[in-house]
């Protein structure tokens, strides 16, 4: 099984580029983001490789980390995604951002993917929530808000001071992770419009 490659690069397709390791050129199929940082023809390339073997074809896959490639595993675990979607997916997020779209909820960064409906991205955030935290980089304070407003188990104040944020046009990850610092500063049982108050000034930083 091929894990990884090391060679120049040859030429580029429309979702692929042509690889070529000591004379042989190996197609191997990437995202739109990993396509746009690699080198220019001539130039050496280093790719984590995943391998498809089918029965009427061999199919390589390549990331420019480790990191991208496990998450294009995980992202396949999640019922309906496919390697074309997974691939779509990490087009369109980092996998930074990707842990942080999951462990905070964020089902319309998501589904800003090309072909990723709402239902499919809410299988992916909802599938892989109890992983992504380990990848993300946001406060955990923030991820475990998140996950109690997503679940209705947020205090009523919380919860409502995260909506008016969200009806003043702030995105709901920005909303949760400055109503959670709010709740830090103010303490259990602050009202609604306190911490709609300390939000804002969070969000004015």
């Amino acid at each position: 099984m091929i894990g990884k490659l090391k060679g120049l690069i040859d030429s580029y397709g429309e979702d692929f580029v042509i690889l070529d390791v000591g004379g042989v050129g190996y197609q191997v199929h990437c995202s739109s983001r990993t396509l746009q940082h690699l080198p220019s023809p001539g130039e050496a390339a280093v790719l984590s490789i995943e391998t498809y073997v089918r029965e009427d074809q061999i199919k390589l896959f390549g990331f420019r980390t480790d990191q991208e490639r496990e998450w294009f595993r995980l992202l396949q675990t999640v019922q309906g995604v496919g390697a074309k979607v997974s691939l779509a997916v990490l087009g369109t997020l980092a996998p930074a951002d990707l842990a942080n779209a999951i462990a905070l909820r964020d089902k319309a960064a998501v589904s800003r993917t090309p072909g990723v409906g709402p239902k499919v991205a809410e299988r992916i955030v909802t599938e892989l929530k109890d992983k992504a935290p380990a990848f993300a980089n946001v406060d955990p304070a923030v991820v475990h808000l998140a996950g109690a407003v997503d679940d209705q188990r947020a205090p009523r104040p919380v919860a409502d001071a995260i909506s008016a944020l969200v009806n003043l046009g702030y995105g709901q990850p920005q909303a949760a992770a400055a109503i959670a610092s709010a709740s830090r500063s103010a303490g259990e049982g602050a009202e609604t419009a306190q911490l709609i108050r300390l939000g804002l000034k969070e969000l004015a930083k």
